[in-house]
């Protein structure tokens, strides 16, 4: 158990206007709190009372979190609401970009950064106004041109993003869509304007009246919406491009409305691992974080034919059913037997509705279908198209959508044929 600091009591205690700052904290950083649940968090206090710090946490926790997810929100915002004496030059911290060599560097927690901008928004930090050096150089920044900016960070390779570009790709990528179309079903259901005649409704209707036709019943065919199957190479070639593709994959799978039935996520490296369940955190740092513990092959070797036929024999007749778009995001160096990964991608191939192959390397002007593994796999895929930018991310849309859509697999066939 995480051990807490003895809270320091003001001379003039404000413990309700306090809480209900917090929990407007809380609501602020995503936690679904209304005025009933600030009430009952206040009588909750009242009767635990403000003695033990352990029961305060865990009074304020059961009034204000709900889901699991939520945990990891509320841990910090505490911490940083309650304990921490330098919170505010701790969050400001986080907030600005710090500089290399000047300032300590630390990866923020799960949540973290979330919980400061929940407690921050809208303040600035309080400078004194200082009279400038000699030596001092000063820095304006100017923001006129922030959207031709942002135009140039969605066109920008992953491998080639500072920190603070990474920062605002992810805050772009959080807002990407992946919308697809629904499917016909063979399954029909009636309509009043339907296409086709009924006649078993028909003539049960006829029954009611004597056996006379009066009125002809219409059905129509129904629609469904496909899963989505994304199966993401985290070896060491493909880490930066992975993690920026599991951002993605977490928005699409939180996307309301979207139209997916049900979104599915692999990695793989050296074996295969089933992210699907942490993708449905709400919190996108809480869900990279468990699915990074779980994959234990992060930034390893390859073995794609091994994996793809282990999920082909495991997780295919599971996820793959009734009509499922799979995304595979490798750059296909793989350095086990070709014949097998041949067979492998075909038999995915076949199981999935649309098989899209994402390949990082496509950015380069000069790529060829040199390396024996992309020759294996490229005759077994609908389209191939590049990964490396949010603007491509952007593309996949269309891909989805537009069934003629190849990408570049024509142009690279005829390189590869005899």
């Amino acid at each position: 158990m995480t051990q807490l600091p003895d809270l320091d009591l003001p001379e003039v205690p404000k413990l309700s206007h306090n809480i209900i700052y917090f929990a407007r904290a809380l609501r602020k950083a995503g936690l679904a709190i209304g005025p009933g649940r600030v009430i009952d968090a206040i009588r909750a206090v009242e009767a635990a009372g403000f003695s033990r710090k352990e029961d305060f946490y865990w009074t304020l926790h059961a009034c204000f979190v709900s889901r699991p997810e939520q945990r990891a929100v509320f841990s910090q915002v505490f911490r940083l609401y309650w304990r921490d004496p330098r919170y505010l030059e701790h969050m400001m911290a986080m907030l600005l970009p710090s500089v290399r060599g000047v300032q300590d560097e630390r990866k923020a927690r799960a949540a973290e950064k979330r919980a400061a901008e929940a407690l921050l928004e809208g303040q600035q930090p309080d400078t004194p106004p200082d009279v400038p050096d000699a030596d001092e150089v000063k820095i304006e920044v100017d923001a006129s041109h922030t959207a031709s900016a942002e135009e140039k960070l969605r066109s920008l390779d992953f491998e080639q993003m500072s920190t603070e570009e990474i920062a605002a790709a992810k805050r772009m990528i959080a807002r990407l869509k992946l919308p697809v179309q629904p499917i016909r079903s063979r399954r029909v259901k009636p309509s009043l304007r339907g296409h086709a005649i009924d006649w078993r409704r028909s003539m049960r209707q006829s029954l009611r009246i004597g056996g006379e036709v009066q009125q002809l019943m219409l059905k129509q065919h129904r629609t469904r919406w496909p899963n989505l199957v994304v199966l993401c190479d985290i070896s060491g070639s493909m880490s930066q491009y992975s993690r920026m593709i599991l951002h993605f994959l977490h928005a699409v799978a939180n996307e309301k409305g979207a139209g997916w039935a049900r979104v599915h996520g692999f990695t793989f490296g050296t074996r295969l691992t089933n992210i699907t369940r942490h993708l449905g955190t709400r919190d996108v740092d809480q869900a990279l974080a468990l699915a990074g513990a779980e994959a234990q092959d992060w930034e390893g070797g390859t073995r794609i034919g091994d994996c793809l036929h282990r999920f082909n024999q495991d997780w295919s007749r599971r996820v793959l059913g009734q009509g499922a778009v799979v995304l595979l995001i490798t750059d296909g160096l793989d350095r086990g037997e070709p014949q097998a990964l041949g067979r492998a991608m075909e038999r995915l191939h076949l199981s999935s509705r649309r098989l899209i192959w994402i390949n990082p390397l496509l950015r380069w002007d000069g790529f060829a279908p040199r390396a024996q593994g992309i020759r294996a796999m490229l005759p077994h895929v609908d389209a191939f198209r590049a990964g490396h930018s949010i603007a491509s991310l952007e593309a996949l849309a269309e891909v989805i959508t537009d069934a003629r859509d190849h990408g570049e697999k024509a142009r690279l066939m005829q390189m590869i044929a005899p």
